[in-house]
């Protein structure tokens, strides 16, 4: 069955049909601001999974502690037929034909595009390990993901959490507070390697360990070991040690899902590449999100960004340009996540820093000032969000602060704001 769209526009003209390929923040939010900025013509918005575009960040942390799912829709029902967002869930593209402007979905159906954006996601990197398979050993991504973890989690005494990241840290927090025996194995040198600072890492380490929460770090997985009744009974590390726990985690990170723009002959690498408007190799398909990789890191290297603010205002980014009001993406990327009480944000990259100078708080908050050169280029911090705020201002500056003019004035964010960004 095909579904006809009006002729592609003209080059340079506003689309008459939008085709949103990913239904999660990136792809709602193109969605939502398309409508938002005007746009009077088609949007359709394809999503893989079942349901309503929902919110992922409380998949790791309150979800799994109250289960509400009605909670995490991005928007009602209602808001899709009321905006004229025609909206496909639980039939995803399995192919692009790029000289039709057509994508196929895996439902049989064809829709035609003037523009199309890949906004496909990331999913669980898969680790080859043997009982990987096994039933209580899970990865989380996805809410159904999280509905088999929350529902595991009740009736574990203990958990062993492949992966120091942000997300297996998340979890370990949620499940230690509701009594399990948890223990993290990382094979990395420290927790968060591709995340924060050595410094914000063992910080938040040592908090986790005041909870009871072992870390176990230089500690490669070589097996998930299988224990009575078919279940999974603990890890094997590297070095032939053994962890017993009744539930496994994966959390070794994600890889873009760019399978389906490189069978289209788009260009890929570390993710769907872009240009500066988010275009992909192709001027008539642009990407956003996760699976978009953009020269947006230090020194204009090329990066892909994981966070709902980097999804919301790629988006943002792309409604503006296809309504004729492009500019180059340029965003202070943040961060944030939630470990038990502590509230870690993140603003700038602190890749390729130099000099890290933490600001004295009291209260155990925590703000760590990251230069390259002499110039800021990224702040930590945990339960201080004048910093945080104050930082994504200050990242913004054509040329932000230098260290000496941040140390004359005691690092104190609102001074900053008012000196350097008013």
């Amino acid at each position: 069955m095909e579904t006809a769209f009006p002729s592609p526009a003209e080059a340079g003209q506003t689309p008459r049909a939008v085709v949103i390929a990913g239904a999660g923040q990136a792809g709602f939010q193109l969605a939502a601001s398309l409508r938002q900025e005007g746009f009077g013509g088609r949007v359709v918005l394809i999503g893989d999974e079942p349901g309503l575009p929902y919110q992922r960040p409380p998949l790791s942390k309150a979800y799994l502690a109250d289960g509400d799912a009605g909670r995490l829709a991005l928007r009602p029902h209602d808001f899709f037929a009321e905006h004229g967002i025609t909206l496909i869930a639980g039939a995803g593209v399995r192919r692009i034909d790029r000289a039709a402007r057509k994508v196929a979905l895996d439902d049989g159906r064809s829709l035609a595009f003037d523009h199309l954006v890949l906004a496909l996601g990331a999913r669980n990197r898969v680790l080859p390990l043997p009982g990987a398979d096994l039933p209580n050993v899970v990865g989380l991504r996805t809410l159904a993901d999280a509905g088999r973890l929350r529902a595991l989690l009740a009736d574990a005494t203990s958990l062993a959490v492949i992966g120091g990241g942000l997300i297996g840290l998340e979890v370990a927090a949620v499940a230690r507070k509701a009594g399990l025996d948890v223990t993290v194995a990382e094979a990395g040198e420290r927790l968060m390697g591709r995340t924060v600072s050595a410094r914000t890492a063992a910080r938040l380490q040592s908090w986790h360990e005041a909870q009871g929460t072992r870390i176990r770090l230089n500690a490669g997985v070589r097996a998930i070991r299988p224990g009575p009744a078919g279940l999974a009974a603990g890890l094997e590390l590297a070095d032939g040690t053994g962890l017993a726990a009744d539930l496994v985690l994966v959390a070794a990170g994600v890889v873009p899902n760019q399978e389906l723009a490189a069978q289209a002959g788009l260009a890929v690498g570390d993710g769907i590449l872009v240009d500066a408007m988010l275009s992909t190799s192709d001027p008539a398909i642009s990407a956003i999100g996760d699976c978009a990789c953009f020269r947006g890191g230090v020194d204009g290297r090329p990066v892909r960004l994981e966070s709902v603010q980097n999804a919301v205002d790629q988006a943002r980014s792309v409604a503006a340009r296809l309504l004729g009001r492009a500019e180059p993406y340029h965003k202070v990327p943040w961060f944030w996540s939630d470990q038990g009480p502590n509230k870690l944000q993140i603003a700038g990259l602190a890749a390729g820093c130099d000099r890290f100078v933490e600001r004295p708080m009291p209260g155990g908050a925590f703000a760590l000032y990251g230069f390259r050169g002499d110039r800021l280029q990224a702040v930590e911090s945990i339960n201080a969000p004048a910093d945080h705020m104050a930082a994504r201002r200050l990242l913004a500056l054509p040329a932000p602060p230098a260290l000496a003019d941040l140390q004359r004035i005691d690092f104190d964010p609102r001074r900053a704001v008012a000196e350097f960004a008013g």
